[in-house]
């Protein structure tokens, strides 16, 4: 006998498939044909080495005796064993097991007990790397690509009215699910503790070939602004009549040196990368820039390892910023929890249901899925578990 389905809803096995002919966004892998950071700079001490990876790739990181940073592939091409555990001499490394020796291309370059009459044999993969904003970045797909890559842009980490927080965090779950949780600024009721009766309002959003860009303001019913809130993103408070003011047309861009007349949030995905700036009524810089990473650590993406740079504009008086510090990264450190806890429980259910079974209402993460679909590339099929 087939069950009556609940008024207002959609049968069981219509629910719990995916939409027919779409592709199921948590099997789209992060493209690798960008540059990705691994690691933070201060990690690769000089004259030492590191293991990092990328969607499952092992990839050595190692700082030479002169202070360059290369990347090869962090497997011996003798025994396989882990190339980030052998030794730094000069500019080179070498292989703890039988001491094969590789140059900052990957080629092996000295082989302790071949006769030197002998061929060397094939070296291990290297990966185009750059140091730039204290992080060390890879180029982890075709490297004959690098060059004509873009590399992110982030002006406000070099400028002195600005203090940056590195983020650096491991994080349960396919990194699509970040880039969803912060587009989508109605989640603010998981952080009703922190945030206060805070409300979002959306403006409108921008859509090109790689890029979704959405605009949202705040309003506030009762209550005071959280004192971490006023840290982050300054002394004005959200509109408090429930309204944003003079909309933002879905088409074109907001201009830098037109202020604001509220509240402002835009965040944006431009694949691989996500932004989220902050601008008070009125004011042509942001309080707020925040520039995010998800780099998938394992085969599957299931994990992924996000490094971000969080920059906060200094107040007028100087020095008040270091004595507020401590409370802004307390106050960030209980968003991040949040959002960490909530994106893994979203994890876990796609884990046991094998699918993405997401009704989603929301047009903006509607087009954010399409975009990430469209530019990622399809993981390989997991083999049967026994």
């Amino acid at each position: 006998m087939i069950p009556t389905p609940v008024q207002g809803q959609a049968p069981a096995h219509y629910e719990r498939e995916p939409h027919a002919g779409s592709a199921d966004l948590r099997r789209i892998g992060s493209h690798p044909d960008f540059w990705y950071p691994l690691a933070r700079s201060r990690q690769i001490k000089r004259g030492k080495a590191i293991g990092v990876s990328f969607a499952g790739d092992p990839i050595a990181l190692v700082r030479t005796e002169s202070g360059r940073v290369f990347a090869v592939e962090d497997r011996c091409a003798h025994r396989q064993v882990p190339l980030h555990t052998g030794v730094v001499e000069g500019e080179r490394l070498r292989c703890c097991y039988h001491g094969w020796t590789y140059d900052g291309c990957g080629r092996c370059v000295t082989i302790p007990y071949l006769d030197k009459a002998r061929t060397l044999p094939n070296g291990v993969r290297g990966y185009p790397c750059r140091e730039a904003y204290g992080l060390v970045f890879v180029f982890p797909g075709d490297s004959a690509k690098a060059e004509s890559t873009p590399f992110p842009e982030i002006p406000s980490h070099a400028d002195p009215r600005y203090k940056t927080r590195v983020l650096d965090r491991r994080v349960g779950c396919h990194y699509s699910f970040m880039h969803e949780n912060l587009m989508d600024m109605n989640h603010q009721f998981l952080h009703r503790t922190l945030m206060g009766k805070i409300s979002t309002i959306f403006l409108g959003m921008r859509r090109t070939e790689k890029r979704l860009e959405a605009d949202y303001t705040f309003s506030r019913k009762g209550g005071r602004q959280p004192i971490g809130e006023r840290f982050i993103i300054g002394g004005s408070s959200p509109n408090k009549n429930g309204t944003a003011g003079r909309a933002i047309e879905s088409a074109g861009t907001r201009s830098s040196d037109s202020p604001p007349e509220h509240d402002l949030m835009t965040i944006t995905t431009d694949y691989p990368y996500q932004t989220l700036r902050f601008w008070t009524a009125g004011s042509t810089e942001p309080s707020l820039d925040l520039w995010n990473c998800y780099v998938p650590v394992d085969r599957q993406q299931r994990v992924n390892h996000t490094h971000g740079l969080m920059m906060i504009r200094r107040p007028r008086i100087p020095g008040v910023i270091h004595l507020l510090w401590p409370f802004i990264v307390w106050f960030t450190n209980g968003i991040f929890a949040e959002d960490r806890w909530i994106v893994e429980e979203e994890q876990r259910a796609f884990d046991a249901q094998g699918a993405d079974w997401n009704q989603e209402v929301f047009p903006l993460i509607r087009e954010l899925k399409q975009l990430l679909t469209e530019k990622g590339i399809a993981l390989p099929v997991e083999a049967p578990r026994l």
